[in-house]
């Protein structure tokens, strides 16, 4: 199954579906079936990371109630800043005329929606800047099964220790995430850039290590996958618009549309899962998933 059309397309649906809101890595994961199967190469590159916009759909689709009330808070929330901005220049009053510090300490306690998004658009940035100037570099030279089984085991060990790491929560909702605890995200979402590194585990390793409950570091991972994959996907998909012909088109909505839905199943378990178990499992995994990768090459 070397060839790509709808039988292939189902397949990375199905992995990409299960895999994308794990700490396992879904583009590891596509690299090594790929690899199994045969299916290399530039499309195969192109279809590892386009394929992902179906589970990026599957959030929009989980989260839409709660995506809609914080893009309305926030609306609303930007009309009250502004109004505070207005009050501290024409008020008398001495502690309004102590300037930027004061307005957005008010801010941070009466904003909490327009200061989650604000978050978010920093937590996006590190990856996507570092990811903008390396892409090519990467899909070059680390998009390996040997990579991909090395990035496994050493991401296992992380979680392990994470894990063991006794602490109590600062933060157990989406609107107590700051700017400075986001960016903090942000920038250990860079390390998943490495092909199997995965990028929900790396940002909720980092909402783990800043503070979050679990519950709350595997949603804020959901969250910042909306701006983070959408990029990253969008921007492949435009690159690679030449490689495909209308076939090739259809096999890979196909494997969006699979990937949309068992991603939705995916995320539903997944975030009842870690209320009530620790990621030692998933860092298991890895660690003999990687393993047993190096055993087979050699």
């Amino acid at each position: 199954m070397s060839e790509w059309g709808p039988g292939l397309a189902i397949v990375l649906g199905l992995v990409e579906g299960l895999t994308e809101y794990l700490p396992v890595s879904s583009t590891g994961h596509l690299i090594l079936v790929g690899y199994w199967l045969g299916f290399v190469g530039p499309i195969a590159t192109s279809v590892e990371i386009s394929i992902q916009l179906g589970s990026i759909l599957a959030v929009v689709a989980y989260e839409r109630r709660k995506l809609a009330d914080i893009l309305r808070s926030a609306m609303k929330e930007q009309v009250s800043f502004r109004a505070l901005v207005r009050a501290s220049r024409d008020s008398a009053d001495r502690n309004m005329e102590e300037g930027w510090g004061y307005i957005l300490w008010r801010s941070a306690d009466s904003h909490p929606n327009l200061w989650f998004l604000t978050g978010l658009s920093l937590a996006f940035l590190p990856a996507a800047a570092v990811g903008l100037l390396a892409h090519h570099w990467i899909e070059m030279y680390l998009f390996t099964p040997r990579i991909v089984a090395g990035s496994l085991i050493v991401g296992g060990l992380v979680i392990l220790a994470v894990e063991r790491w006794k602490r109590t929560p600062r933060a157990v909702k989406l609107e107590q995430v700051g700017a400075k605890t986001a960016l903090w995200v942000g920038l250990a979402q860079c390390a998943s850039l490495i092909p199997g590194v995965s990028r929900s585990g790396a940002t909720i390793v980092g909402g783990l290590l800043t503070g979050m409950d679990r519950k709350l570091a595997t949603e804020y991972s959901f969250f910042l996958a909306l701006p983070t994959m959408i990029a990253a996907t969008g921007y492949k998909m435009v690159k690679s618009r030449d490689l495909f012909n209308g076939q090739d088109a259809l096999a890979l909505a196909l494997g969006l549309i699979v990937a949309f839905f068992v991603a939705w199943g995916v995320i539903a378990a997944f975030l009842g899962f870690v209320k009530r178990h620790s990621l030692n499992a998933f860092a298991y995994y890895r660690i003999a998933l990687g393993l047993l990768v190096l055993l087979v090459l050699g």
